[in-house]
């Protein structure tokens, strides 16, 4: 592993990606091997970004939301093949698994009755009137906001607690990360401030794109349902940090979130085998109907997509072909390889316009 050529690569970011602030922590074998951070909290340069700079990632957090619900099935004698409707009566889909849940095979991408990301009975009476986007077993697409009730629901009815609350007294907690999915008050003057990034003509191009933009598509309907936090200057308040939710409200160091993956690989004990299996193996492929690409699930995190000779489409997750992790909107990601024991996340404020990893991530890891 070339550390220097990593730095080199963070570095390039700042010079030729307009990167404002930034963190990357790299893992083997349940040691940090590096920790990078340079730049700055905001635009008028006041406070220096550092290594224990907070920031928001966005859907990055459903890596971690996912490994609390799985926790819980296992501790109450459940696996992602059990129904949902075991633990969630009046799920709208009496035949669907946690299995199809957690891999956005449940078509509830998109909601019909109005309800505010800030009101959880609200969207969870939307989420039981709804008449699914496309039926079960008809291919998958991505839930950007909804999956964040989907998960969380299961874990209130299973524990009376709100899924960010669970995820830090069994996960980041014992293991001393610093991640949040509902941000305390004496954490806040570590939150640096996030931008919005720009669109271009080749993200107009895109058929993501297109489709986002288009008013009535399933696609808009999926990032705009339930409705708050829209714009970026959104995510930059109090309320947003501590609503605690689970699809997109996650808030951090790249270090705890590299450092949860290494247990997610198994380089830190932590996990049974049976959640490190959950966490790890696909459990559906294909073009998805949100996100207008191929993708690949397991239960909760993405693998890279294959061709049909077995051969990855993208490198997402580098070059190892049981890599797994989830990217947030903008720029963040993180990731770990069961095969070579590596981990990695990357945090930004200057957002980038891409709900997958973009440039400043990517060089990184193809330099990895």
């Amino acid at each position: 592993m070339d550390l220097d050529a990593v730095e080199l690569a963070f570095s390039k970011n700042f010079e030729e990606f307009g990167e404002l602030g930034a963190s990357v922590s790299i893992w083997k074998e349940g040691v940090e091997v590096l920790n990078l951070a340079d730049g700055w909290c905001e635009r008028e340069k006041v406070h220096p970004w550092n290594s224990a700079t907070i920031v928001p990632f966005y859907s990055a957090t459903k890596a971690l939301a996912s490994a609390t619900l799985l926790i819980l099935l296992e501790e109450n004698g459940l696996s992602p093949d059990d129904l949902v409707c075991r633990v969630w009566a009046n799920f709208p889909n009496s035949s669907a698994t946690f299995a199809e849940l957690l891999s956005h095979q449940c078509g509830l991408a998109a909601l019909d009755q109005k309800s505010s990301v800030f009101e959880h009975e609200e969207v969870i009476a939307a989420i039981e009137a709804q008449e699914p986007n496309w039926d079960l077993g008809d291919g998958h697409g991505y839930h950007p906001r909804t999956f964040g009730f989907l998960v969380d629901e299961p874990v209130r009815l299973l524990t009376g607690k709100r899924l960010g609350e669970v995820f830090r007294e069994r996960i980041a907690e014992p293991l001393g990360l610093e991640l949040w999915i509902g941000l305390p008050e004496s954490e806040f003057d570590r939150v640096a401030t996030l931008y919005p990034g720009k669109m271009n003509k080749s993200d107009l191009a895109s058929g993501f794109y297109k489709e986002f933009n288009q008013s009535g598509t399933l696609v808009r309907q999926a990032f705009s349902s339930p409705s708050g936090l829209q714009g970026v200057h959104e995510m930059n308040t109090s309320k947003a940090w501590q609503a605690g939710l689970p699809a997109m409200g996650g808030v951090g160091t790249a270090q705890g979130l590299a450092k949860f993956y290494q247990v997610a690989i198994g380089a830190i004990p932590f996990f049974s085998d049976d959640v490190l299996n959950w966490m790890r193996t696909p459990v559906v492929t294909g073009d998805d109907r949100i996100l207008m690409t191929p993708t690949r699930f397991s239960c909760g995190f993405q693998l890279d997509p294959l061709d049909e000779n077995g051969d990855k489409i993208r490198h997402n997750y580098g070059k190892g072909m049981h890599a797994f992790g989830h990217p947030g909107a903008g720029g963040s990601h993180a990731f770990g390889d069961p095969d070579t024991g590596i981990s990695y996340a990357y945090i930004m404020n200057q957002m980038d316009l891409s709900v997958l990893p973009g440039a400043k991530s990517m060089g990184i890891i193809e330099t990895l």
